[in-house]
């Protein structure tokens, strides 16, 4: 009777209530569930079908399987230096390199010339010749921090170069530089000498198969000078240097070369007297005489504005580059001091400050150069900068030291020897120069 009056009041089936209520209670907590654990979920899993992640295979063998595959094997000192795989590998190219910032690394295959395959070495920086007996100097190569830089391909080389001519104009460090040059190619051909002057200061050489020339012009100073000292350099009066008048030996043959590599620097710190309009405005170092100390700074700039605006305004169609001076490594002491370079490995940037007088002469090159190139761009002549002396001051290791000379020590380890911490043996550091030259001709 109770059961009959109630179905009446609520005129549906109880199961219909309770499963309701079921369904209810079920749908609040499947939300409750899905807003509460979205909210802790981290975002990497908010994607449904995670990609896998694996690491790069690297793009080079490591150090320790190169080895083997290069003869001659670089000295066991080398082989055990830490090594890294971002030392071995390269960078992909940037769409503008600078090939003058970055490291000295291992190079296992060495040089690809050596001073028994190469006649062309003068004795003075034929290190191994010499005696040096250490060899680890010749396993480096230079590699650019953002880019890839190629070892110089004579063959390629010599191809492009058909029926052209170079001038490297300068002072010794540019007939260090040519002989390096002339090394490499001769891999391919040996140059014929076609020319020297008395002193062998200036020389001409020919490929025959190309046509090709190559002279190293002797100019140190790039202005007219007259120099007054033996064949040791040592002078016997001030040089005469007329910052307003150009080489002849230079200036002459200028438009005949379609290549031209300049470079000056360490002659100005000589004693000086400076000539303009043949009047003497004064001197650098001569305290003997009554004139204005006016300094070598004066005279550096003065020249290389001179040289610079020649170029800069000349009808030149070629390339025309200007290499920075490079550093010498003198430690306790300088070239006339008992100074000495006995390092046996590269430094790291930092290491070694560049000593101030070199840093001054530095500093005013690319200051005059950075003048020169904005002209240079409007007046449609390429000219461009081959900065080394960052990346020679890091190689100490590289000068021929005592071994300038044949087995200095032969009398005895004691023997007094004149050391050379400015040129550079051959094969050495200075090879990897033509490696970025050749690179900004191939690239613009």
């Amino acid at each position: 009777m109770r059961m009959d009056s109630l179905k009446q009041k609520f005129p549906f089936n109880h199961k219909n209530l309770f499963l309701k209520f079921v369904l209810t209670i079920f749908f609040l907590g499947l939300a409750f569930r899905i807003l509460f654990f979205h909210s802790l979920s981290p975002p990497v899993l908010e994607s449904p079908f995670p990609q896998k992640v694996t690491l790069p295979e690297p793009l080079n063998p490591p150090l320790s399987s190169t080895l083997s595959q290069h003869v001659p094997q670089p000295p066991p000192v080398l082989q055990h230096l830490p090594q890294t795989q971002d030392q071995l590998s390269h960078t992909p190219r940037s769409e503008k390199c600078d090939y003058f910032s970055g490291d000295w690394v291992p190079n296992p295959s060495g040089p690809v010339y050596t001073n028994d395959s190469c006649d062309l070495i003068e004795s003075h920086q034929n290190c191994l010749k010499n005696g040096r007996p250490d060899r680890e100097f010749l396993y480096w190569k230079w590699a650019p921090r953002e880019c890839d830089l190629p070892q110089f391909d004579p063959q390629r080389f010599l191809n492009m170069m058909r029926n052209k001519a170079w001038a490297l104009i300068g002072d010794s460090i540019s007939r260090n530089h040519v002989q390096s040059l002339l090394c490499i190619l001769s891999k391919v051909e040996q140059p014929v000498l076609v020319y020297h002057d008395e002193e062998y200061k200036c020389k001409s050489w020919n490929f025959p198969s190309y046509n090709l020339s190559v002279s190293v012009i002797w100019s140190p100073f790039l202005v007219e000078a007259a120099i007054f000292e033996d064949i040791n350099g040592v002078s016997s009066s001030e040089v005469e240097l007329h910052l307003d008048k150009l080489d002849s030996k230079w200036k002459d043959q200028y438009l005949d070369f379609d290549y031209i590599i300049f470079s000056t620097g360490k002659w100005f710190l000589k004693s000086a007297i400076y000539y303009e309009n043949d009047t003497i405005l004064g001197c650098h170092s001569c305290p003997k005489r009554n004139l204005a100390e006016l300094g070598f700074k004066f005279a550096y700039r003065k020249a290389l504005k001179f040289v610079m605006n020649f170029v800069v305004s000349s009808n030149h169609k070629g390339l025309i580059f200007f290499r920075s001076f490079t550093p010498d490594h003198f430690e306790n002491g300088e070239w006339f001091s008992g100074g000495t370079c006995n390092r046996k490995a590269p430094i790291k940037e930092g290491e070694m400050e560049m000593k101030y007088l070199n840093k001054m002469l530095h500093d005013i090159e690319l200051e005059e150069f950075g003048k020169a190139a904005s002209k240079a761009s409007r007046n449609g002549v390429n000219f461009k900068l081959v900065d080394f002396a960052s990346l020679s001051q890091l190689r100490p290791d590289g000068h021929p030291g005592p071994y300038r000379q044949f087995h200095p020590f032969e009398k005895g380890q004691n023997a007094k020897v004149q050391n050379d911490c400015l040129h550079w043996c051959l094969p050495g550091p200075i090879d990897s120069w033509n490696d970025i030259i050749m690179e900004m001709i191939v690239n613009g």
